[in-house]
């Protein structure tokens, strides 16, 4: 038996065999009295003994044809360690490097589960999968429309930036899957729209980026709004202290499973990474040689700010590299528009910010540039996972400014790097060229013979009915649109027409009719008749009166010598009685 397969099922046999757990190898001290067990890879061969055929650790037919039909035939081994337990029906806390395939570890017994059981409710959830950001919901969903394929298993993505309808429409014709964000599930919950009590199976991804994100509340939440019978599912590449009190809190005596040893790097091993002590001025430079390394695929950048992005993205596209950006500015469909440009090919440099650091799974992603030192230790390890994933090989490079200095010794010596004083590296700098196999004739600009991408306008912007932006096709920000009560088309405000658009949008719908305005006087809420109007602010029977009044007290005010007041008097006098 594989020495991976024995550990999983003395694991499984946690429950009731009490000597499994004490003789469990790897024991994880922050989980001990979490996990009813805990599980590790033990073997140094861990590479050549992972390869498990799927068939063999129970996964049904229909899916592994499925799988099979996109070339996927063996394990990896976090879906080695979890798959048995979790078709067992047991809580798992999975734990393992980035872009090591958690994904089917959780996918694969989702859907085996609810193929197996007839639904209380054919239209309500059984299966809810919740996670940090949108990018990495809709790849959850499309891994699970690819496993469940022969199943025709309902999956539906739900996050924040489209339009609530569609969403709504698809939740009442009848749902098997739920692929969500926190924010958007807790929206159409408190609309009624969406019922949690039928949910057998909860999958929490990337619970540790959940809690950067101050999404634990939410969690909080969505657990209480879900049966205490269900199976739950946490898998991450981190474990903080924060989530190992949820775990605590919510899953009944999980087994953690982790697909390295407690010594094992914690980055890919198959990851090359290169650190450079850089200027500001000089990263675009030197990033833009980068671009032109033999062998070089695609290309993810990082940068702290949605700003930087921006600009990353705009030196780089001068420079004649298809580029695109993806941050938390853009709209959704342009968001999306960037990310499938990316995949196709179209470009081949997607600048970003960490929203898109999490769990997005991008084949053929050969380089990671980290264009500014990232906050910690966990953000440098989510950003080099774009690379070196499914055990290809991936080169990482992080540029370190001199202020810098500090935040990068942090994360080397926590990751244990040894690289706490990187080389001062210039765009002339020879290791630069050798380290990254640059060749030395290539300069800070893309020779023209060589830009053969489509680029991004290639791809178009799906409209998807964004809630609180611009929607794709009313990119000038809704200034073409008339208003009513104000001129528009060729005569503007000063036309005389005023018109109104049309059902259509249109200035060229026929002007409105204007209904003659008239005027009424009165006073204390009463109508004054026109012929007992007074031609100025009074009554003609009130003004003597007043007119009286006010010589009395200009008299006044010349007797005291205030001469400048009384003349202000005067002259009001002579506007009130005119």
């Amino acid at each position: 038996m594989n020495p991976l397969t024995s550990e999983i099922l003395a694991g499984q046999r946690a429950a009731e065999d009490p000597d499994a757990a004490s003789n469990a190898p790897g024991g994880d001290t922050v989980l001990d009295d979490v996990a009813e067990q805990t599980i590790t890879t033990t073997d140094s061969r861990a590479d050549d003994t992972h390869a498990v055929p799927f068939r063999d650790l129970g996964v049904s037919e229909t899916i592994c044809l499925a799988l099979e039909g996109a070339g996927i035939y063996t394990t990896f081994p976090i879906q080695a360690l979890a798959l048995p337990i979790a078709l067992g029906g047991y809580d798992i806390i999975g734990q393992a490097r980035t872009g090591t395939g958690k994904t089917l570890g959780f996918g694969i017994p989702l859907l085996q589960r609810l193929a197996a059981g007839e639904p209380a409710d054919p239209k309500s959830p059984h299966a809810l999968v919740v996670a940090p950001t949108r990018e990495l919901a809709i790849q959850i969903a499309d891994d699970l429309r690819l496993a469940g394929s022969g199943l025709g298993t309902r999956v539906l993505t739900l996050y924040g930036g489209r339009a609530y309808e569609p969403q709504i429409e698809a939740l009442r014709a009848g749902i098997d899957v739920v692929v969500s964000t926190p924010g958007r599930l807790l929206d159409l919950v408190g609309q009624r729209h969406l019922e949690l009590g039928h949910v057998q199976v909860l999958v929490l991804d990337e619970a540790d980026k959940m809690l950067d994100l101050g999404f634990l509340p939410d969690v909080e939440r969505i657990l209480q709004l879900t049966p205490d019978s269900r199976q739950t599912m946490m898998f991450s590449a981190t474990m903080p202290g924060e989530v190992v009190t949820l775990a605590r809190r919510h899953l009944h005596r999980p087994t953690h499973v982790r697909a390295e040893t407690h010594d094992a790097p914690a980055a890919v091993p198959s990851t090359q990474q290169h650190v450079f002590r850089t200027h500001q001025m000089d990263k675009i430079e030197i990033l833009a040689r980068l671009l032109q390394a033999e062998g070089r695929g695609l290309t993810m950048v990082f940068t702290q700010t949605k700003r930087a992005a921006d600009q990353v993205a705009g030196a780089l596209k001068t420079r004649g590299f298809a580029v695109a950006a993806v941050h938390g500015d853009l709209g959704q469909g342009q968001r999306e528009q960037a990310l499938r440009a990316f995949r196709s090919g179209k470009v081949d440099v997607l600048v970003a910010t960490d929203v898109a650091a999490r769990g997005l799974d991008v084949e053929d992603v050969t380089h990671v540039v980290n264009f500014e030192c990232p906050d910690d230790d966990k953000a440098y390890l989510h950003r080099i996972g774009r690379t070196g994933r499914a055990g290809k090989d991936g080169v990482a490079v992080t540029f370190v400014d001199w202020r810098d200095m500090q935040r990068w010794k942090l994360i080397d010596t926590a990751l244990n790097l040894g690289q706490a004083e990187p080389v001062e590296t210039y765009s002339t700098s020879d290791h630069l060229y050798t380290e990254l196999n640059i060749s030395r004739d290539v300069t800070g600009t893309l020779p023209r013979a060589l830009r053969s991408r489509a680029g991004l306008d290639a791809e178009t912007v799906e409209d998807i009915g964004e809630t609180g932006g611009r929607t794709p096709h009313d990119r000038d920000g809704g200034r073409n649109r008339s208003r009513r009560g104000r001129g528009s088309g060729a005569g503007g405000r000063g036309a005389g027409s005023h018109q109104e658009a049309g059902p259509s949008g249109h200035d060229d719908a026929a002007p409105r009719e204007r209904k003659p305005r008239t005027r009424r006087r009165t006073r204390r809420g009463q109508e004054v008749p026109a012929d007992g109007a007074a031609t100025g602010l009074l009554s003609r029977e009130l003004i003597p009166l007043y007119d009286q009044y006010l010589d009395d007290h200009i008299a006044r005010l010349q007797a005291i010598g205030c001469d400048r007041l009384a003349g202000r008097f005067r002259r009001w006098q002579g506007r009130l009685v005119a």
